[in-house]
Formats: C-alpha cells, sequence, structure tokens
C-alpha cells in the first residue's frame, strides 16, 4: 500500500507529505507527471512510499484544474476504478485558508475515488474547524486579511462551497466526532455513504480530533479519500497500519559548505514579520526586487544590474534575503509571474548555494524548475508547515526548506537558517555566539535593505 498527496502548489505538497517522512516513510514531491510516475515505480519497488505530486494548478480556470487532478488520479492511482484504485490511496491536500480551485478538484475526483471526507483543519498553526466554518487562530476564515485579499464577497463556509459544486453534503459535528464509540464512528460515516452522501464535512479543534478521523476512515470498507491540509495527514502518518510494509530506511540529511539564500515571494503579513526578525538575529543583507522589473522580465533595462547585485554575495560566500516587493499595480494573481522573472534572476548563481529558503508554493516552484528539480525527497521539519528536503537523484549539494507564505511562526525563517547552519537558538543568557546551540553572531556591516540600483 502507498500513498499520493495531490496538491495545487509546492509548499504545500511538502508540508502535507512532511509527516510521512517524519514517521519515517521515504516520501517524494514530484513537481510534474514524468516525476510522479519515476516515484510511483519507487513505490512499487518499496523504496518510496508517498508520493506527494504539486500539479500547479491554483491559479488555472476551475475547469482546467479539475481536469489536472483527475488525470493525475486516474494515472497514478485509480485507472480500475474506485474500489481498486485504495491499493494506492488518496489525500487531496488543500490549502488550510481555502485558496485555490480545490472545490472544482474535489468535485472531479469525486465520482473517480468516493467519499470525499473534508477536515481542511491544521491546528498546530491556528486553522480549526467549527461547524462547518474555518477559523485562523478564533477568526472566522472569512472575516481574514488573506481571504478578503483574494476572495472579497465571497462566502468562506464548507457546505455552501461544496453544494455549489453539485456534491451532496453532511456534516460531522465535534461532539459527534468526540463522543461516539471507534465503532458507531465509523458505522456513522458509512452510513452516509450508503445514503448518497458526496462530501463529509468534519469539524475538528485538535490535534486529538483528527487523529479519532484518521483511526475511523481506516476502518472504512467503502472507496473514500481524504481532502485536508498537513493537520490530518499528520495524524494518518503516525497510524502504522496505513501501510502494509514496514518503513524503509529515510534518507540521511547533509548539510553543504556555502552561502544559504532565502527566496521570499510571498507579501503576507506573516512572512514580513519572520523577514524582520530573520534580519534582526543575522545581519542579512536583503534585497527586494521591484515588481517592475520582474514583470518586464528580460526587457528591463535594470535586469542585469539587478542579476549581478544578487550573485556577487552569493560568490562571496555571503547569505542573502530576496523579497519581491509590493508598487500600487501590485495583483494577487500576477504572483507565478513574479516568481518565475524572479528565479531566471537566481539561477545563474543557485551552484553557489548550500542551501536555499523559499517562502511561498509559486516561489519554491519557479526556483526548483529554474534550477533543473524536478523532485524533492524530504527529510524532516523545522516546526509545523516548514519541511526540509534535498533533490531526489542528490546530484546538487543543496538542502531545501519550503513554507507556504502565511504559514510559520515569526521565528520560522530564522529557524529554517539555523537548521541549515547547524544551529540553535541559546538556551540560555551568556551563550557564546557562533557556536553550535548558541544564537549566531550578526554578520557584521551587511545588515541592510537595498531597493534600487
Amino acid at each position: 500500500m502507498s500513498m499520493l498527496i495531490v496538491a495545487d502548489d509546492l509548499s504545500g505538497a511538502a508540508d502535507c507529505a512532511i509527516g510521512f517522512a517524519n514517521a519515517g516513510r521515504r516520501t517524494v514531491v514530484a513537481l510534474g507527471a514524468d516525476e510522479a510516475v519515476q516515484a510511483a515505480n519507487d513505490a512499487a519497488s518499496g523504496r518510496a512510499a508517498v508520493i506527494a505530486l504539486d500539479t500547479d494548478s491554483r491559479r488555472l480556470a476551475p475547469a482546467d484544474a479539475a481536469r489536472r487532478v483527475a488525470h493525475a488520479w486516474q494515472a497514478l492511482g485509480g485507472t480500475q476504478g474506485v474500489r481498486a484504485a485504495q491499493r494506492r490511496r488518496l489525500y487531496k491536500k488543500i490549502d488550510s485558508t481555502l485558496r485555490g480551485n480545490w472545490v472544482a478538484e474535489v468535485a472531479a475526483l469525486q465520482p473517480l475515488a468516493g467519499l470525499a471526507i473534508v477536515a481542511p483543519a491544521f491546528p498546530a498553526t491556528g486553522r480549526t474547524v467549527r461547524d462547518g466554518r474555518v477559523y485562523v487562530r478564533g477568526v472566522p476564515l472569512g472575516e481574514t486579511e488573506t481571504w478578503r485579499l483574494e476572495h472579497a464577497g465571497r462566502t468562506a463556509d464548507l457546505q455552501p462551497m461544496l453544494e455549489e459544486a453539485g456534491l451532496r453534503t453532511a456534516q460531522l459535528g465535534i461532539e459527534r466526532l468526540r463522543d461516539a464509540p471507534a465503532d458507531a464512528l465509523v458505522r456513522a460515516i458509512a452510513a452516509r455513504i450508503e445514503n448518497g452522501v458526496q462530501a463529509l464535512i468534519v469539524d475538528a479543534q485538535s490535534e486529538a480530533d483528527l487523529n479519532l478521523l484518521a483511526r475511523a476512515t481506516l476502518a472504512l470498507n467503502d472507496a473514500f479519500f481524504w481532502v485536508g491540509s498537513g493537520g490530518l495527514a499528520r495524524e494518518l502518518a503516525a497510524l502504522p497500519e496505513l501501510f502494509d510494509t514496514a518503513a524503509p530506511s529515510p534518507l540521511a540529511p547533509a548539510r553543504h559548505d556555502g552561502p544559504i539564500l532565502t527566496l521570499v515571494g510571498s507579501l503576507s503579513a506573516v512572512s514580513v514579520e519572520q523577514c524582520a526578525l530573520l534580519r534582526e538575529r543575522t545581519g542579512m543583507t536583503e534585497l527586494t526586487v521591484p515588481p517592475a522589473v520582474l514583470r518586464g522580465a528580460a526587457n528591463h533595462p535594470d535586469r542585469a544590474a539587478w542579476r549581478a547585485a544578487i550573485g556577487a554575495p552569493l560568490a562571496a560566500g555571503v547569505d542573502l534575503l530576496v523579497r519581491i516587493g509590493r508598487d500600487d499595480a501590485f495583483d494577487p494573481a500576477e504572483g507565478a509571474q513574479l516568481s518565475t522573472a524572479l528565479a531566471a534572476l537566481v539561477e545563474p548563481h543557485i551552484g553557489h548555494l548550500a542551501g536555499l529558503i523559499a517562502t511561498g508554493g509559486e516561489t519554491a516552484r519557479a526556483m526548483l524548475s529554474a534550477a533543473g528539480i524536478g523532485s524533492l525527497e524530504l527529510l524532516t521539519e523545522v516546526e509545523p508547515g516548514v519541511a526540509v528536503a534535498q533533490p531526489s537523484d542528490d546530484a546538487r549539494r543543496l538542502t531545501i526548506v519550503t513554507k507556504a507564505g502565511a504559514f510559520g511562526s515569526e521565528h520560522a525563517l530564522y529557524g529554517a537558517w539555523l537548521h541549515l547552519r547547524g544551529m540553535q537558538e541559546p538556551a540560555q543568557p551568556g551563550s557564546q555566539p557562533g557556536q553550535p546551540g548558541s544564537q549566531p553572531a550578526p554578520q557584521a556591516g551587511r545588515a541592510h535593505e537595498q531597493t534600487s540600483l
């Protein structure tokens, strides 16, 4: 038995699949169909247990996204019908703040894979579900900056979103989830399948709630698939009965000499705070590339100067923070275009790097694609949602950290940098700087922000 995770962006694929790597399962994130097929062959031979495919469908038209994910499941797991498909289990990873085409994708998968068990809660990152509504650190999703930025005027409630796509839904409330005996919970879910329910929305406010759901679904004999974020995936990964073979030995992490590049494409307030702390603690140089330069791509007169400005510190072995700026013309829909242009500026210098920290799924995918890296093997995580990986073929001496833009604590980027440097924050005041187990000394004279050349 193996697992196929289908995600709509790269950082989501990684933060969902990392729980399986943490549990000792060889886990590969594939950036395309060919890489996923190779990973599937590895799964069949026992070298990998979990494949996380980034379909790169978040910015597609809904109908195109639906076709892409249905094709992925048919090609990699579901060609012989819903019951035969359970030889490889399906997990449709969705964004915990419901961004992207997840409804259209779930509706396309449901006839192929059975009941959609919808549980997007990720309590470790402050995302919970109550009465079929997502909350972000206690605030209804529809009232958050994240939702208003991209979905102003649209409902953020799960049931109407799914029913608008033609799916027959039901809800499993928190009391029923917690109070019903395990066998009764299994029967309750099976009864909904018998009654023609196509999408079951499940409340969850803690990891314990998700663990109850994970155990109950594994006891089902009916065809189904999971729809969730990294929260439910972690609880599934912790259950040894999910797989019918012993876990193969995971790949050992490696550290190499060289500079670390932190690449930030997300403009979320969370990322801004994380960048500020990274600069404060390390004294790292920051370059903020104006969007106009990226929109102009190869035709912008300052492109060569920016490419040189990025390359100079990296060639000298100096760590660097590079961000996409924001202007009055900024549109969230242009994220992929800006990320691709930024990756083109960085690509000539990637050979200097020992580590890459990429924030934002579009940014991470663009950078890896520009570098010719088609798949990653996950190693560990810095904190929930912040995954550490290296290229699957191990041909490049590069360790990669990916993080969704709105994920993580204020320390996430700094923690990723410390991890790549093999350091930790000081255990107590008075620790000597620059030593393992202590806070590194700032890079004197390098702390400044450059936004023009």
